[in-house]
Order: structure tokens, then sequence, then C-alpha cells
């Protein structure tokens, strides 16, 4: 596992949406993101797969990939930082050569949601810690400086801080208000957890199980913390996916297994099969402990999580802390 240098002041810093790109709408908030880039020093290169969106994404996916690797071989670029996920970066895969980039210099790469789908590739088949946390789109809300700041830690030190679980958090579908966090652990009042760190977006990770892009047997030789977030998936689609990676080995040999709160539907009715319940159907009875309703995904407030890194997760009575480590502690 390779570390990305710390960023200084004048390195170059790319931004591509090689998924989704930003219709002008929101081109305001996105320059205010872009500003917060140039406040830490840092030069902003604006790719041309960006500032558009047709048919859910920047791009045609040739041009999306040809600009990704540009921005990937470029030895000036030191981060690359899409402005959010989406849906169809899985199509850029197939044209990336992870054998060569794991005997370059890693850069950065943060973000989540469709982020992850290139992310967690970077880190198993080209040896790159990656980081998992708030968008670059969100760096210029002020309601989350708390989160932006975990991220820009990272970036300017190498490394996430530690962190604490948020005291609140606020839904996007309520503006302006904010809700008490939650966070449990399966069957048991604590967890004490540590590993080397892999995960993201459940939506799209679960889509490469079987794949050479999310194949955790290497990975697994030391102990593995895997995290997992669900973004729209109802219950039943959410079982199907756990119980996927249940029979395809991913959750095989864990240290532990840590779960996002759920930013999907939860059941229409009394009748249906409720979020909770369809994890506990799924989950309960592995051998390590399974931490739910985590700081990460869809829902903020988030931590800032690196892929790749040593992590130790300790839980007492909903109570969280998160502590990173480049090696072994």
């Amino acid at each position: 596992m390779v570390f990305p240098v710390p960023l200084r002041p004048g390195d170059r810093v790319a931004v591509t949406a090689f998924s989704s790109g930003v219709p002008a709408l929101l081109h305001q908030q996105l320059d205010l993101a872009l500003q917060c880039l140039r406040d830490q020093g840092w030069q902003v290169v604006e790719g041309a797969c960006l500032r558009g969106e047709f048919q859910d994404a920047s791009a045609p996916a040739a041009e999306r990939l040809a600009e990704l690797n540009h921005f990937l071989f470029d030895p000036t670029i030191r981060a690359i930082l899409p402005p959010w996920g989406g849906e169809r970066a899985i199509e850029l895969l197939a044209g990336i050569d992870f054998a060569a980039l794991a005997r370059l210099p890693p850069k950065w790469l943060a973000g989540f949601s469709d982020v992850s789908t290139l992310a967690v590739p970077l880190t198993l088949l080209s040896g790159w810690a990656t980081l998992h946390g708030p968008n670059l789109f969100d760096l210029g809300d002020p309601r989350r400086q708390e989160e932006n700041s975990a991220l820009l830690h990272a970036l300017h030190h190498g490394l996430p801080p530690s962190q604490s679980r948020y005291s609140a958090f606020w839904r996007w579908d309520a503006p302006g208000e904010r809700y008490p966090t939650t966070l449990r652990v399966l069957g048991a009042q604590t967890a004490l957890m540590a590993g080397r760190l892999i995960g993201g977006c459940l939506d799209t990770l679960s889509r490469l199980q079987g794949s050479p892009y999310f194949d955790l047997h290497a990975f697994k030789r030391e102990p593995t913390l895997l995290y997992l977030e669900n973004c729209e998936m109802r219950p039943c689609e959410l079982l199907r996916a756990l119980h996927g990676l249940r029979l395809s080995g991913v959750l095989d040999g864990l240290s532990g297994l840590i779960l996002g709160r759920s930013s999907g539907p939860d059941a229409a009715d009394t009748n249906a099969l409720t979020y909770r319940l369809a994890l506990e159907t799924v989950l309960s009875g592995l051998p390590y402990p399974v931490v739910v309703d985590a700081d990460i995904g869809h829902v903020p407030p988030q931590w800032t999580l690196m892929n790749g890194a040593w992590a130790e997760l300790e839980v007492d009575a909903g109570q969280a802390t998160l502590r990173f480590e480049k090696g072994c502690a």
C-alpha cells in the first residue's frame, strides 16, 4: 500500500466528472467549491468533462475515459477530485491500466457514491490509498464545515484525523433541521475492531463482485475492515445485495463490518420488510462485530475514511471513535 504525498501550495488539482457532470443550474455552487481549493493554495485544473450533463453523464464514455487517463498519468497532477458521483463510472474500468498505475507515485482521489467505483479498484489493484468522504461539490456548503475540515486535513497531512460520532445530522428533505445521530452494534452494546480499511457505496460495489475490481482475497492477507453504505436500495434490494456479498465470499474473513446510515427508502407499509430487519436477517451470526448507522454515506454528516489505511473503530453505547495509521497500530 502506498500513500499520496500531502498536497502543498501550488500543487495542481484536476477536477473531472468521470460519472455525472454538473448542469448549469449548479455551476455557482461548483464555483464555491473550486474556490475552496484555491483558498488552500492549490491550482485548479478543470477538465472538459465537468460542466455539463447528458444521459446521466458529463460526456460520452470515451471522452470521460480519455480525460481521466490523462489526469491519472500526468505527473504534474497531484490529485483528482470529481465533483460528485453518479451512475456510469463502471463504463470506464476496463479502459484503465491499473498495473501501470501501480508503478507510479500515487495521487489523491476523494469522494463518495459512484467515486467508489474507481477508488476501490485503485486501492486493490494499484495499491493507492484513496479517500472516501465529502464530495468536492460539498466543500462550499457552510453547514458541512466540520466534515469538510477532516477531508482537507487528510489532503494537507496525508491521513485523516481521528474522528468521533457527530452529534447531529441534517437531512436533504428537511432543510434547516438537524437530528441526533445514533450508532449501534448488532447484537451487542460495544465493539472494538481493527484492520486495513476498504469499502464504499454498496449500490456500486455490489455490481463489481466477482470481478477483479472488487476482489478482496489478497487484501484480506491482513485484518480487514469493510465499510458499506446504501444510497437508493429498498430493503428487499438491500437484502439481495448483502446476500450476494455473503454468497460470493466478500464478507468472509473480515475483522469487522461497518454500515453507514441509509438514504434509501424504508418499508412502504407495515407488512413490508424494513431496512433494520433486512440488515439483521442477512448479517446476524457473522463471527465479527457489525456496526450500523455510522457516519458514512449519502446522509450527512460523514467521516473521511482512507481505503488502505490501518483503522481502529471503538464503539461503546452509541459513542464511536475512529483512528487511523498507515501501518499496523
